[in-house]
């Protein structure tokens, strides 16, 4: 059997794993397995070989740092006084979307504390859905917002998905941080203003409340500004060589640790349920590198990151077509494998042909980074949608149908990615 028909057949197996939704490690070990056992120049044993060496990188140590400082400060107090302070600021300024706008701007602070954005969507969708439904908003629009609002998170550092892409493209991941200040803070924008256009349509109360009680907002501030500095501390630390990307991880977590010290509600208990929680997100990420680490390894020995850079010099004469072709195809796979995954296994195939047609590494691995941001909200595995619908109990058609109207928001974002190069070089080129 040629190794043609044996990749195919692996690969055909996978697709039809995911689709079936079994776990997608699972369905990334076992297309490998039957790759090695259908090619028998190719011990079984090497699986086991590149799953090892695919999480041998230091910059994957930052992982479990961010993750264990953002569960951390989930347990501590500080995602009540963050929201609190957004919410203190949106009824101040009293514009349009009310408690949308607070789901918006709590996504963006929270974003550069907790590097995930599942935690951050969970989060939300328990503290604020129930009070938005109180004020009138749907519960389909809801969850939506919330699920859309979780995406800025892995753009904004400390963003995992940015770790991933670094160490495997050769990236800067201090500038991938830094760039990711500005596209996060590009959608923000953009769906703040486009929850006060859709809350006007549909009179949405602009109203918010949600603490009982009234904080004014110098009190608010004084409170949130503690957990709000760490970004700061994360991009200033890494630009002027204090500490690289990995320490980064670990002095977050000091970090946090302090501010629970300071506020005095995470108890011996909730600490060891930080631990826990650090330890079970922590192994389902590392399981998915480690499988598409060895699937990547297949697909390189078939040398199919040679063969597709050149199929793509060859045929396509624009940077910009292909850049366009690459986006409909991550928005693709995005609907069917898992971020992380897809990053594994295709920034490989991915970055050299970018880097031929001249596109620079940083435009191209945010355009990257949003596809696959999208790609948490798309059926039929969008992760942030299922997770929001289990915990608000919204129905997924009902979510899907919701969501529509947003795609073309985040589709009009991504084209602005996509043509225009200064939205996620500028700030990089201003603090480098």
């Amino acid at each position: 059997m040629s190794s043609a028909i044996v990749l195919i057949i692996a690969v055909v197996l996978m697709l039809v794993l995911l689709f079936m939704k079994v776990p997608v490690f699972i369905a990334l070990l076992t297309s490998s397995a039957v790759y090695c056992l259908l090619t028998p120049a190719v011990p079984l044993q090497i699986i086991a070989q590149r799953v090892v060496s695919g999480l041998e990188n230091i910059p994957l140590l930052a992982i479990p740092f961010f993750v264990c400082s953002g569960v951390v400060m989930n347990y501590s107090g500080v995602t009540k006084r963050v929201v609190r302070f957004c919410d203190v600021i949106i009824s101040k300024l009293g514009v349009p979307g009310g408690l949308g706008q607070v789901s918006v701007l709590t996504a963006t602070m929270m974003g550069g504390l907790s590097g995930s954005n599942l935690a951050d969507a969970a989060m939300q969708a328990k503290m604020l859905v129930p009070e938005m439904e109180k004020k009138g908003f749907s519960k389909e629009f809801s969850s939506v917002l919330t699920a859309v609002a979780a995406m800025i998170t892995p753009l904004i550092p400390p963003g995992i998905g940015m770790i991933i892409y670094g160490s495997i493209s050769n990236v800067s991941v201090g500038k991938l941080f830094v760039s990711g200040i500005g596209v996060g803070l590009l959608l923000c924008v953009t769906l703040m203003i486009f929850v006060a256009v859709i809350s006007k349509k549909r009179g949405y109360k602009n109203d918010t409340g949600v603490g009982k009680e009234k904080v004014n907002m110098l009190k608010a501030f004084t409170d949130a500004v503690p957990s709000l500095l760490l970004p700061i501390v994360i991009i200033g630390g890494i630009r002027f060589g204090v500490f690289t990307p990995t320490e980064a991880g670990a002095i977050a977590i000091i970090y946090a640790l302090i501010l629970a010290a300071i506020y005095k509600e995470m108890s011996f208990r909730d600490f060891f349920k930080a631990i826990k929680e650090t330890c079970l997100t922590t192994g389902s990420i590392m399981l998915i590198i480690g499988a598409a680490s060895a699937f990547a390894w297949i697909l390189t020995r078939e040398q199919i990151p040679q063969a597709l850079a050149q199929f793509f010099v060859s045929s396509i004469s624009s940077k910009y077509m292909f850049l366009i072709l690459v986006n409909i195809f991550l928005l693709i796979v995005g609907m069917f494998v898992e971020g992380n995954a897809s990053m594994i296994i295709l920034v490989p195939l991915l970055v050299p042909i970018a880097r031929a047609f001249g596109i620079p590494d940083i435009q191209f691995a945010m355009v990257f980074i949003f596809n696959s941001a999208i790609g948490c909200i798309t059926p039929p595995v969008g992760t942030l949608m299922l997770v929001v619908c289990g915990i608000t109990k919204c129905k997924v058609a009902s979510f899907i149908k919701e969501s529509l109207i947003f795609y073309i928001l985040l589709l009009i974002v991504l084209m602005l990615l996509t043509f225009v190069p200064f939205l996620s070089e500028g700030i990089v080129k201003l603090v480098y």
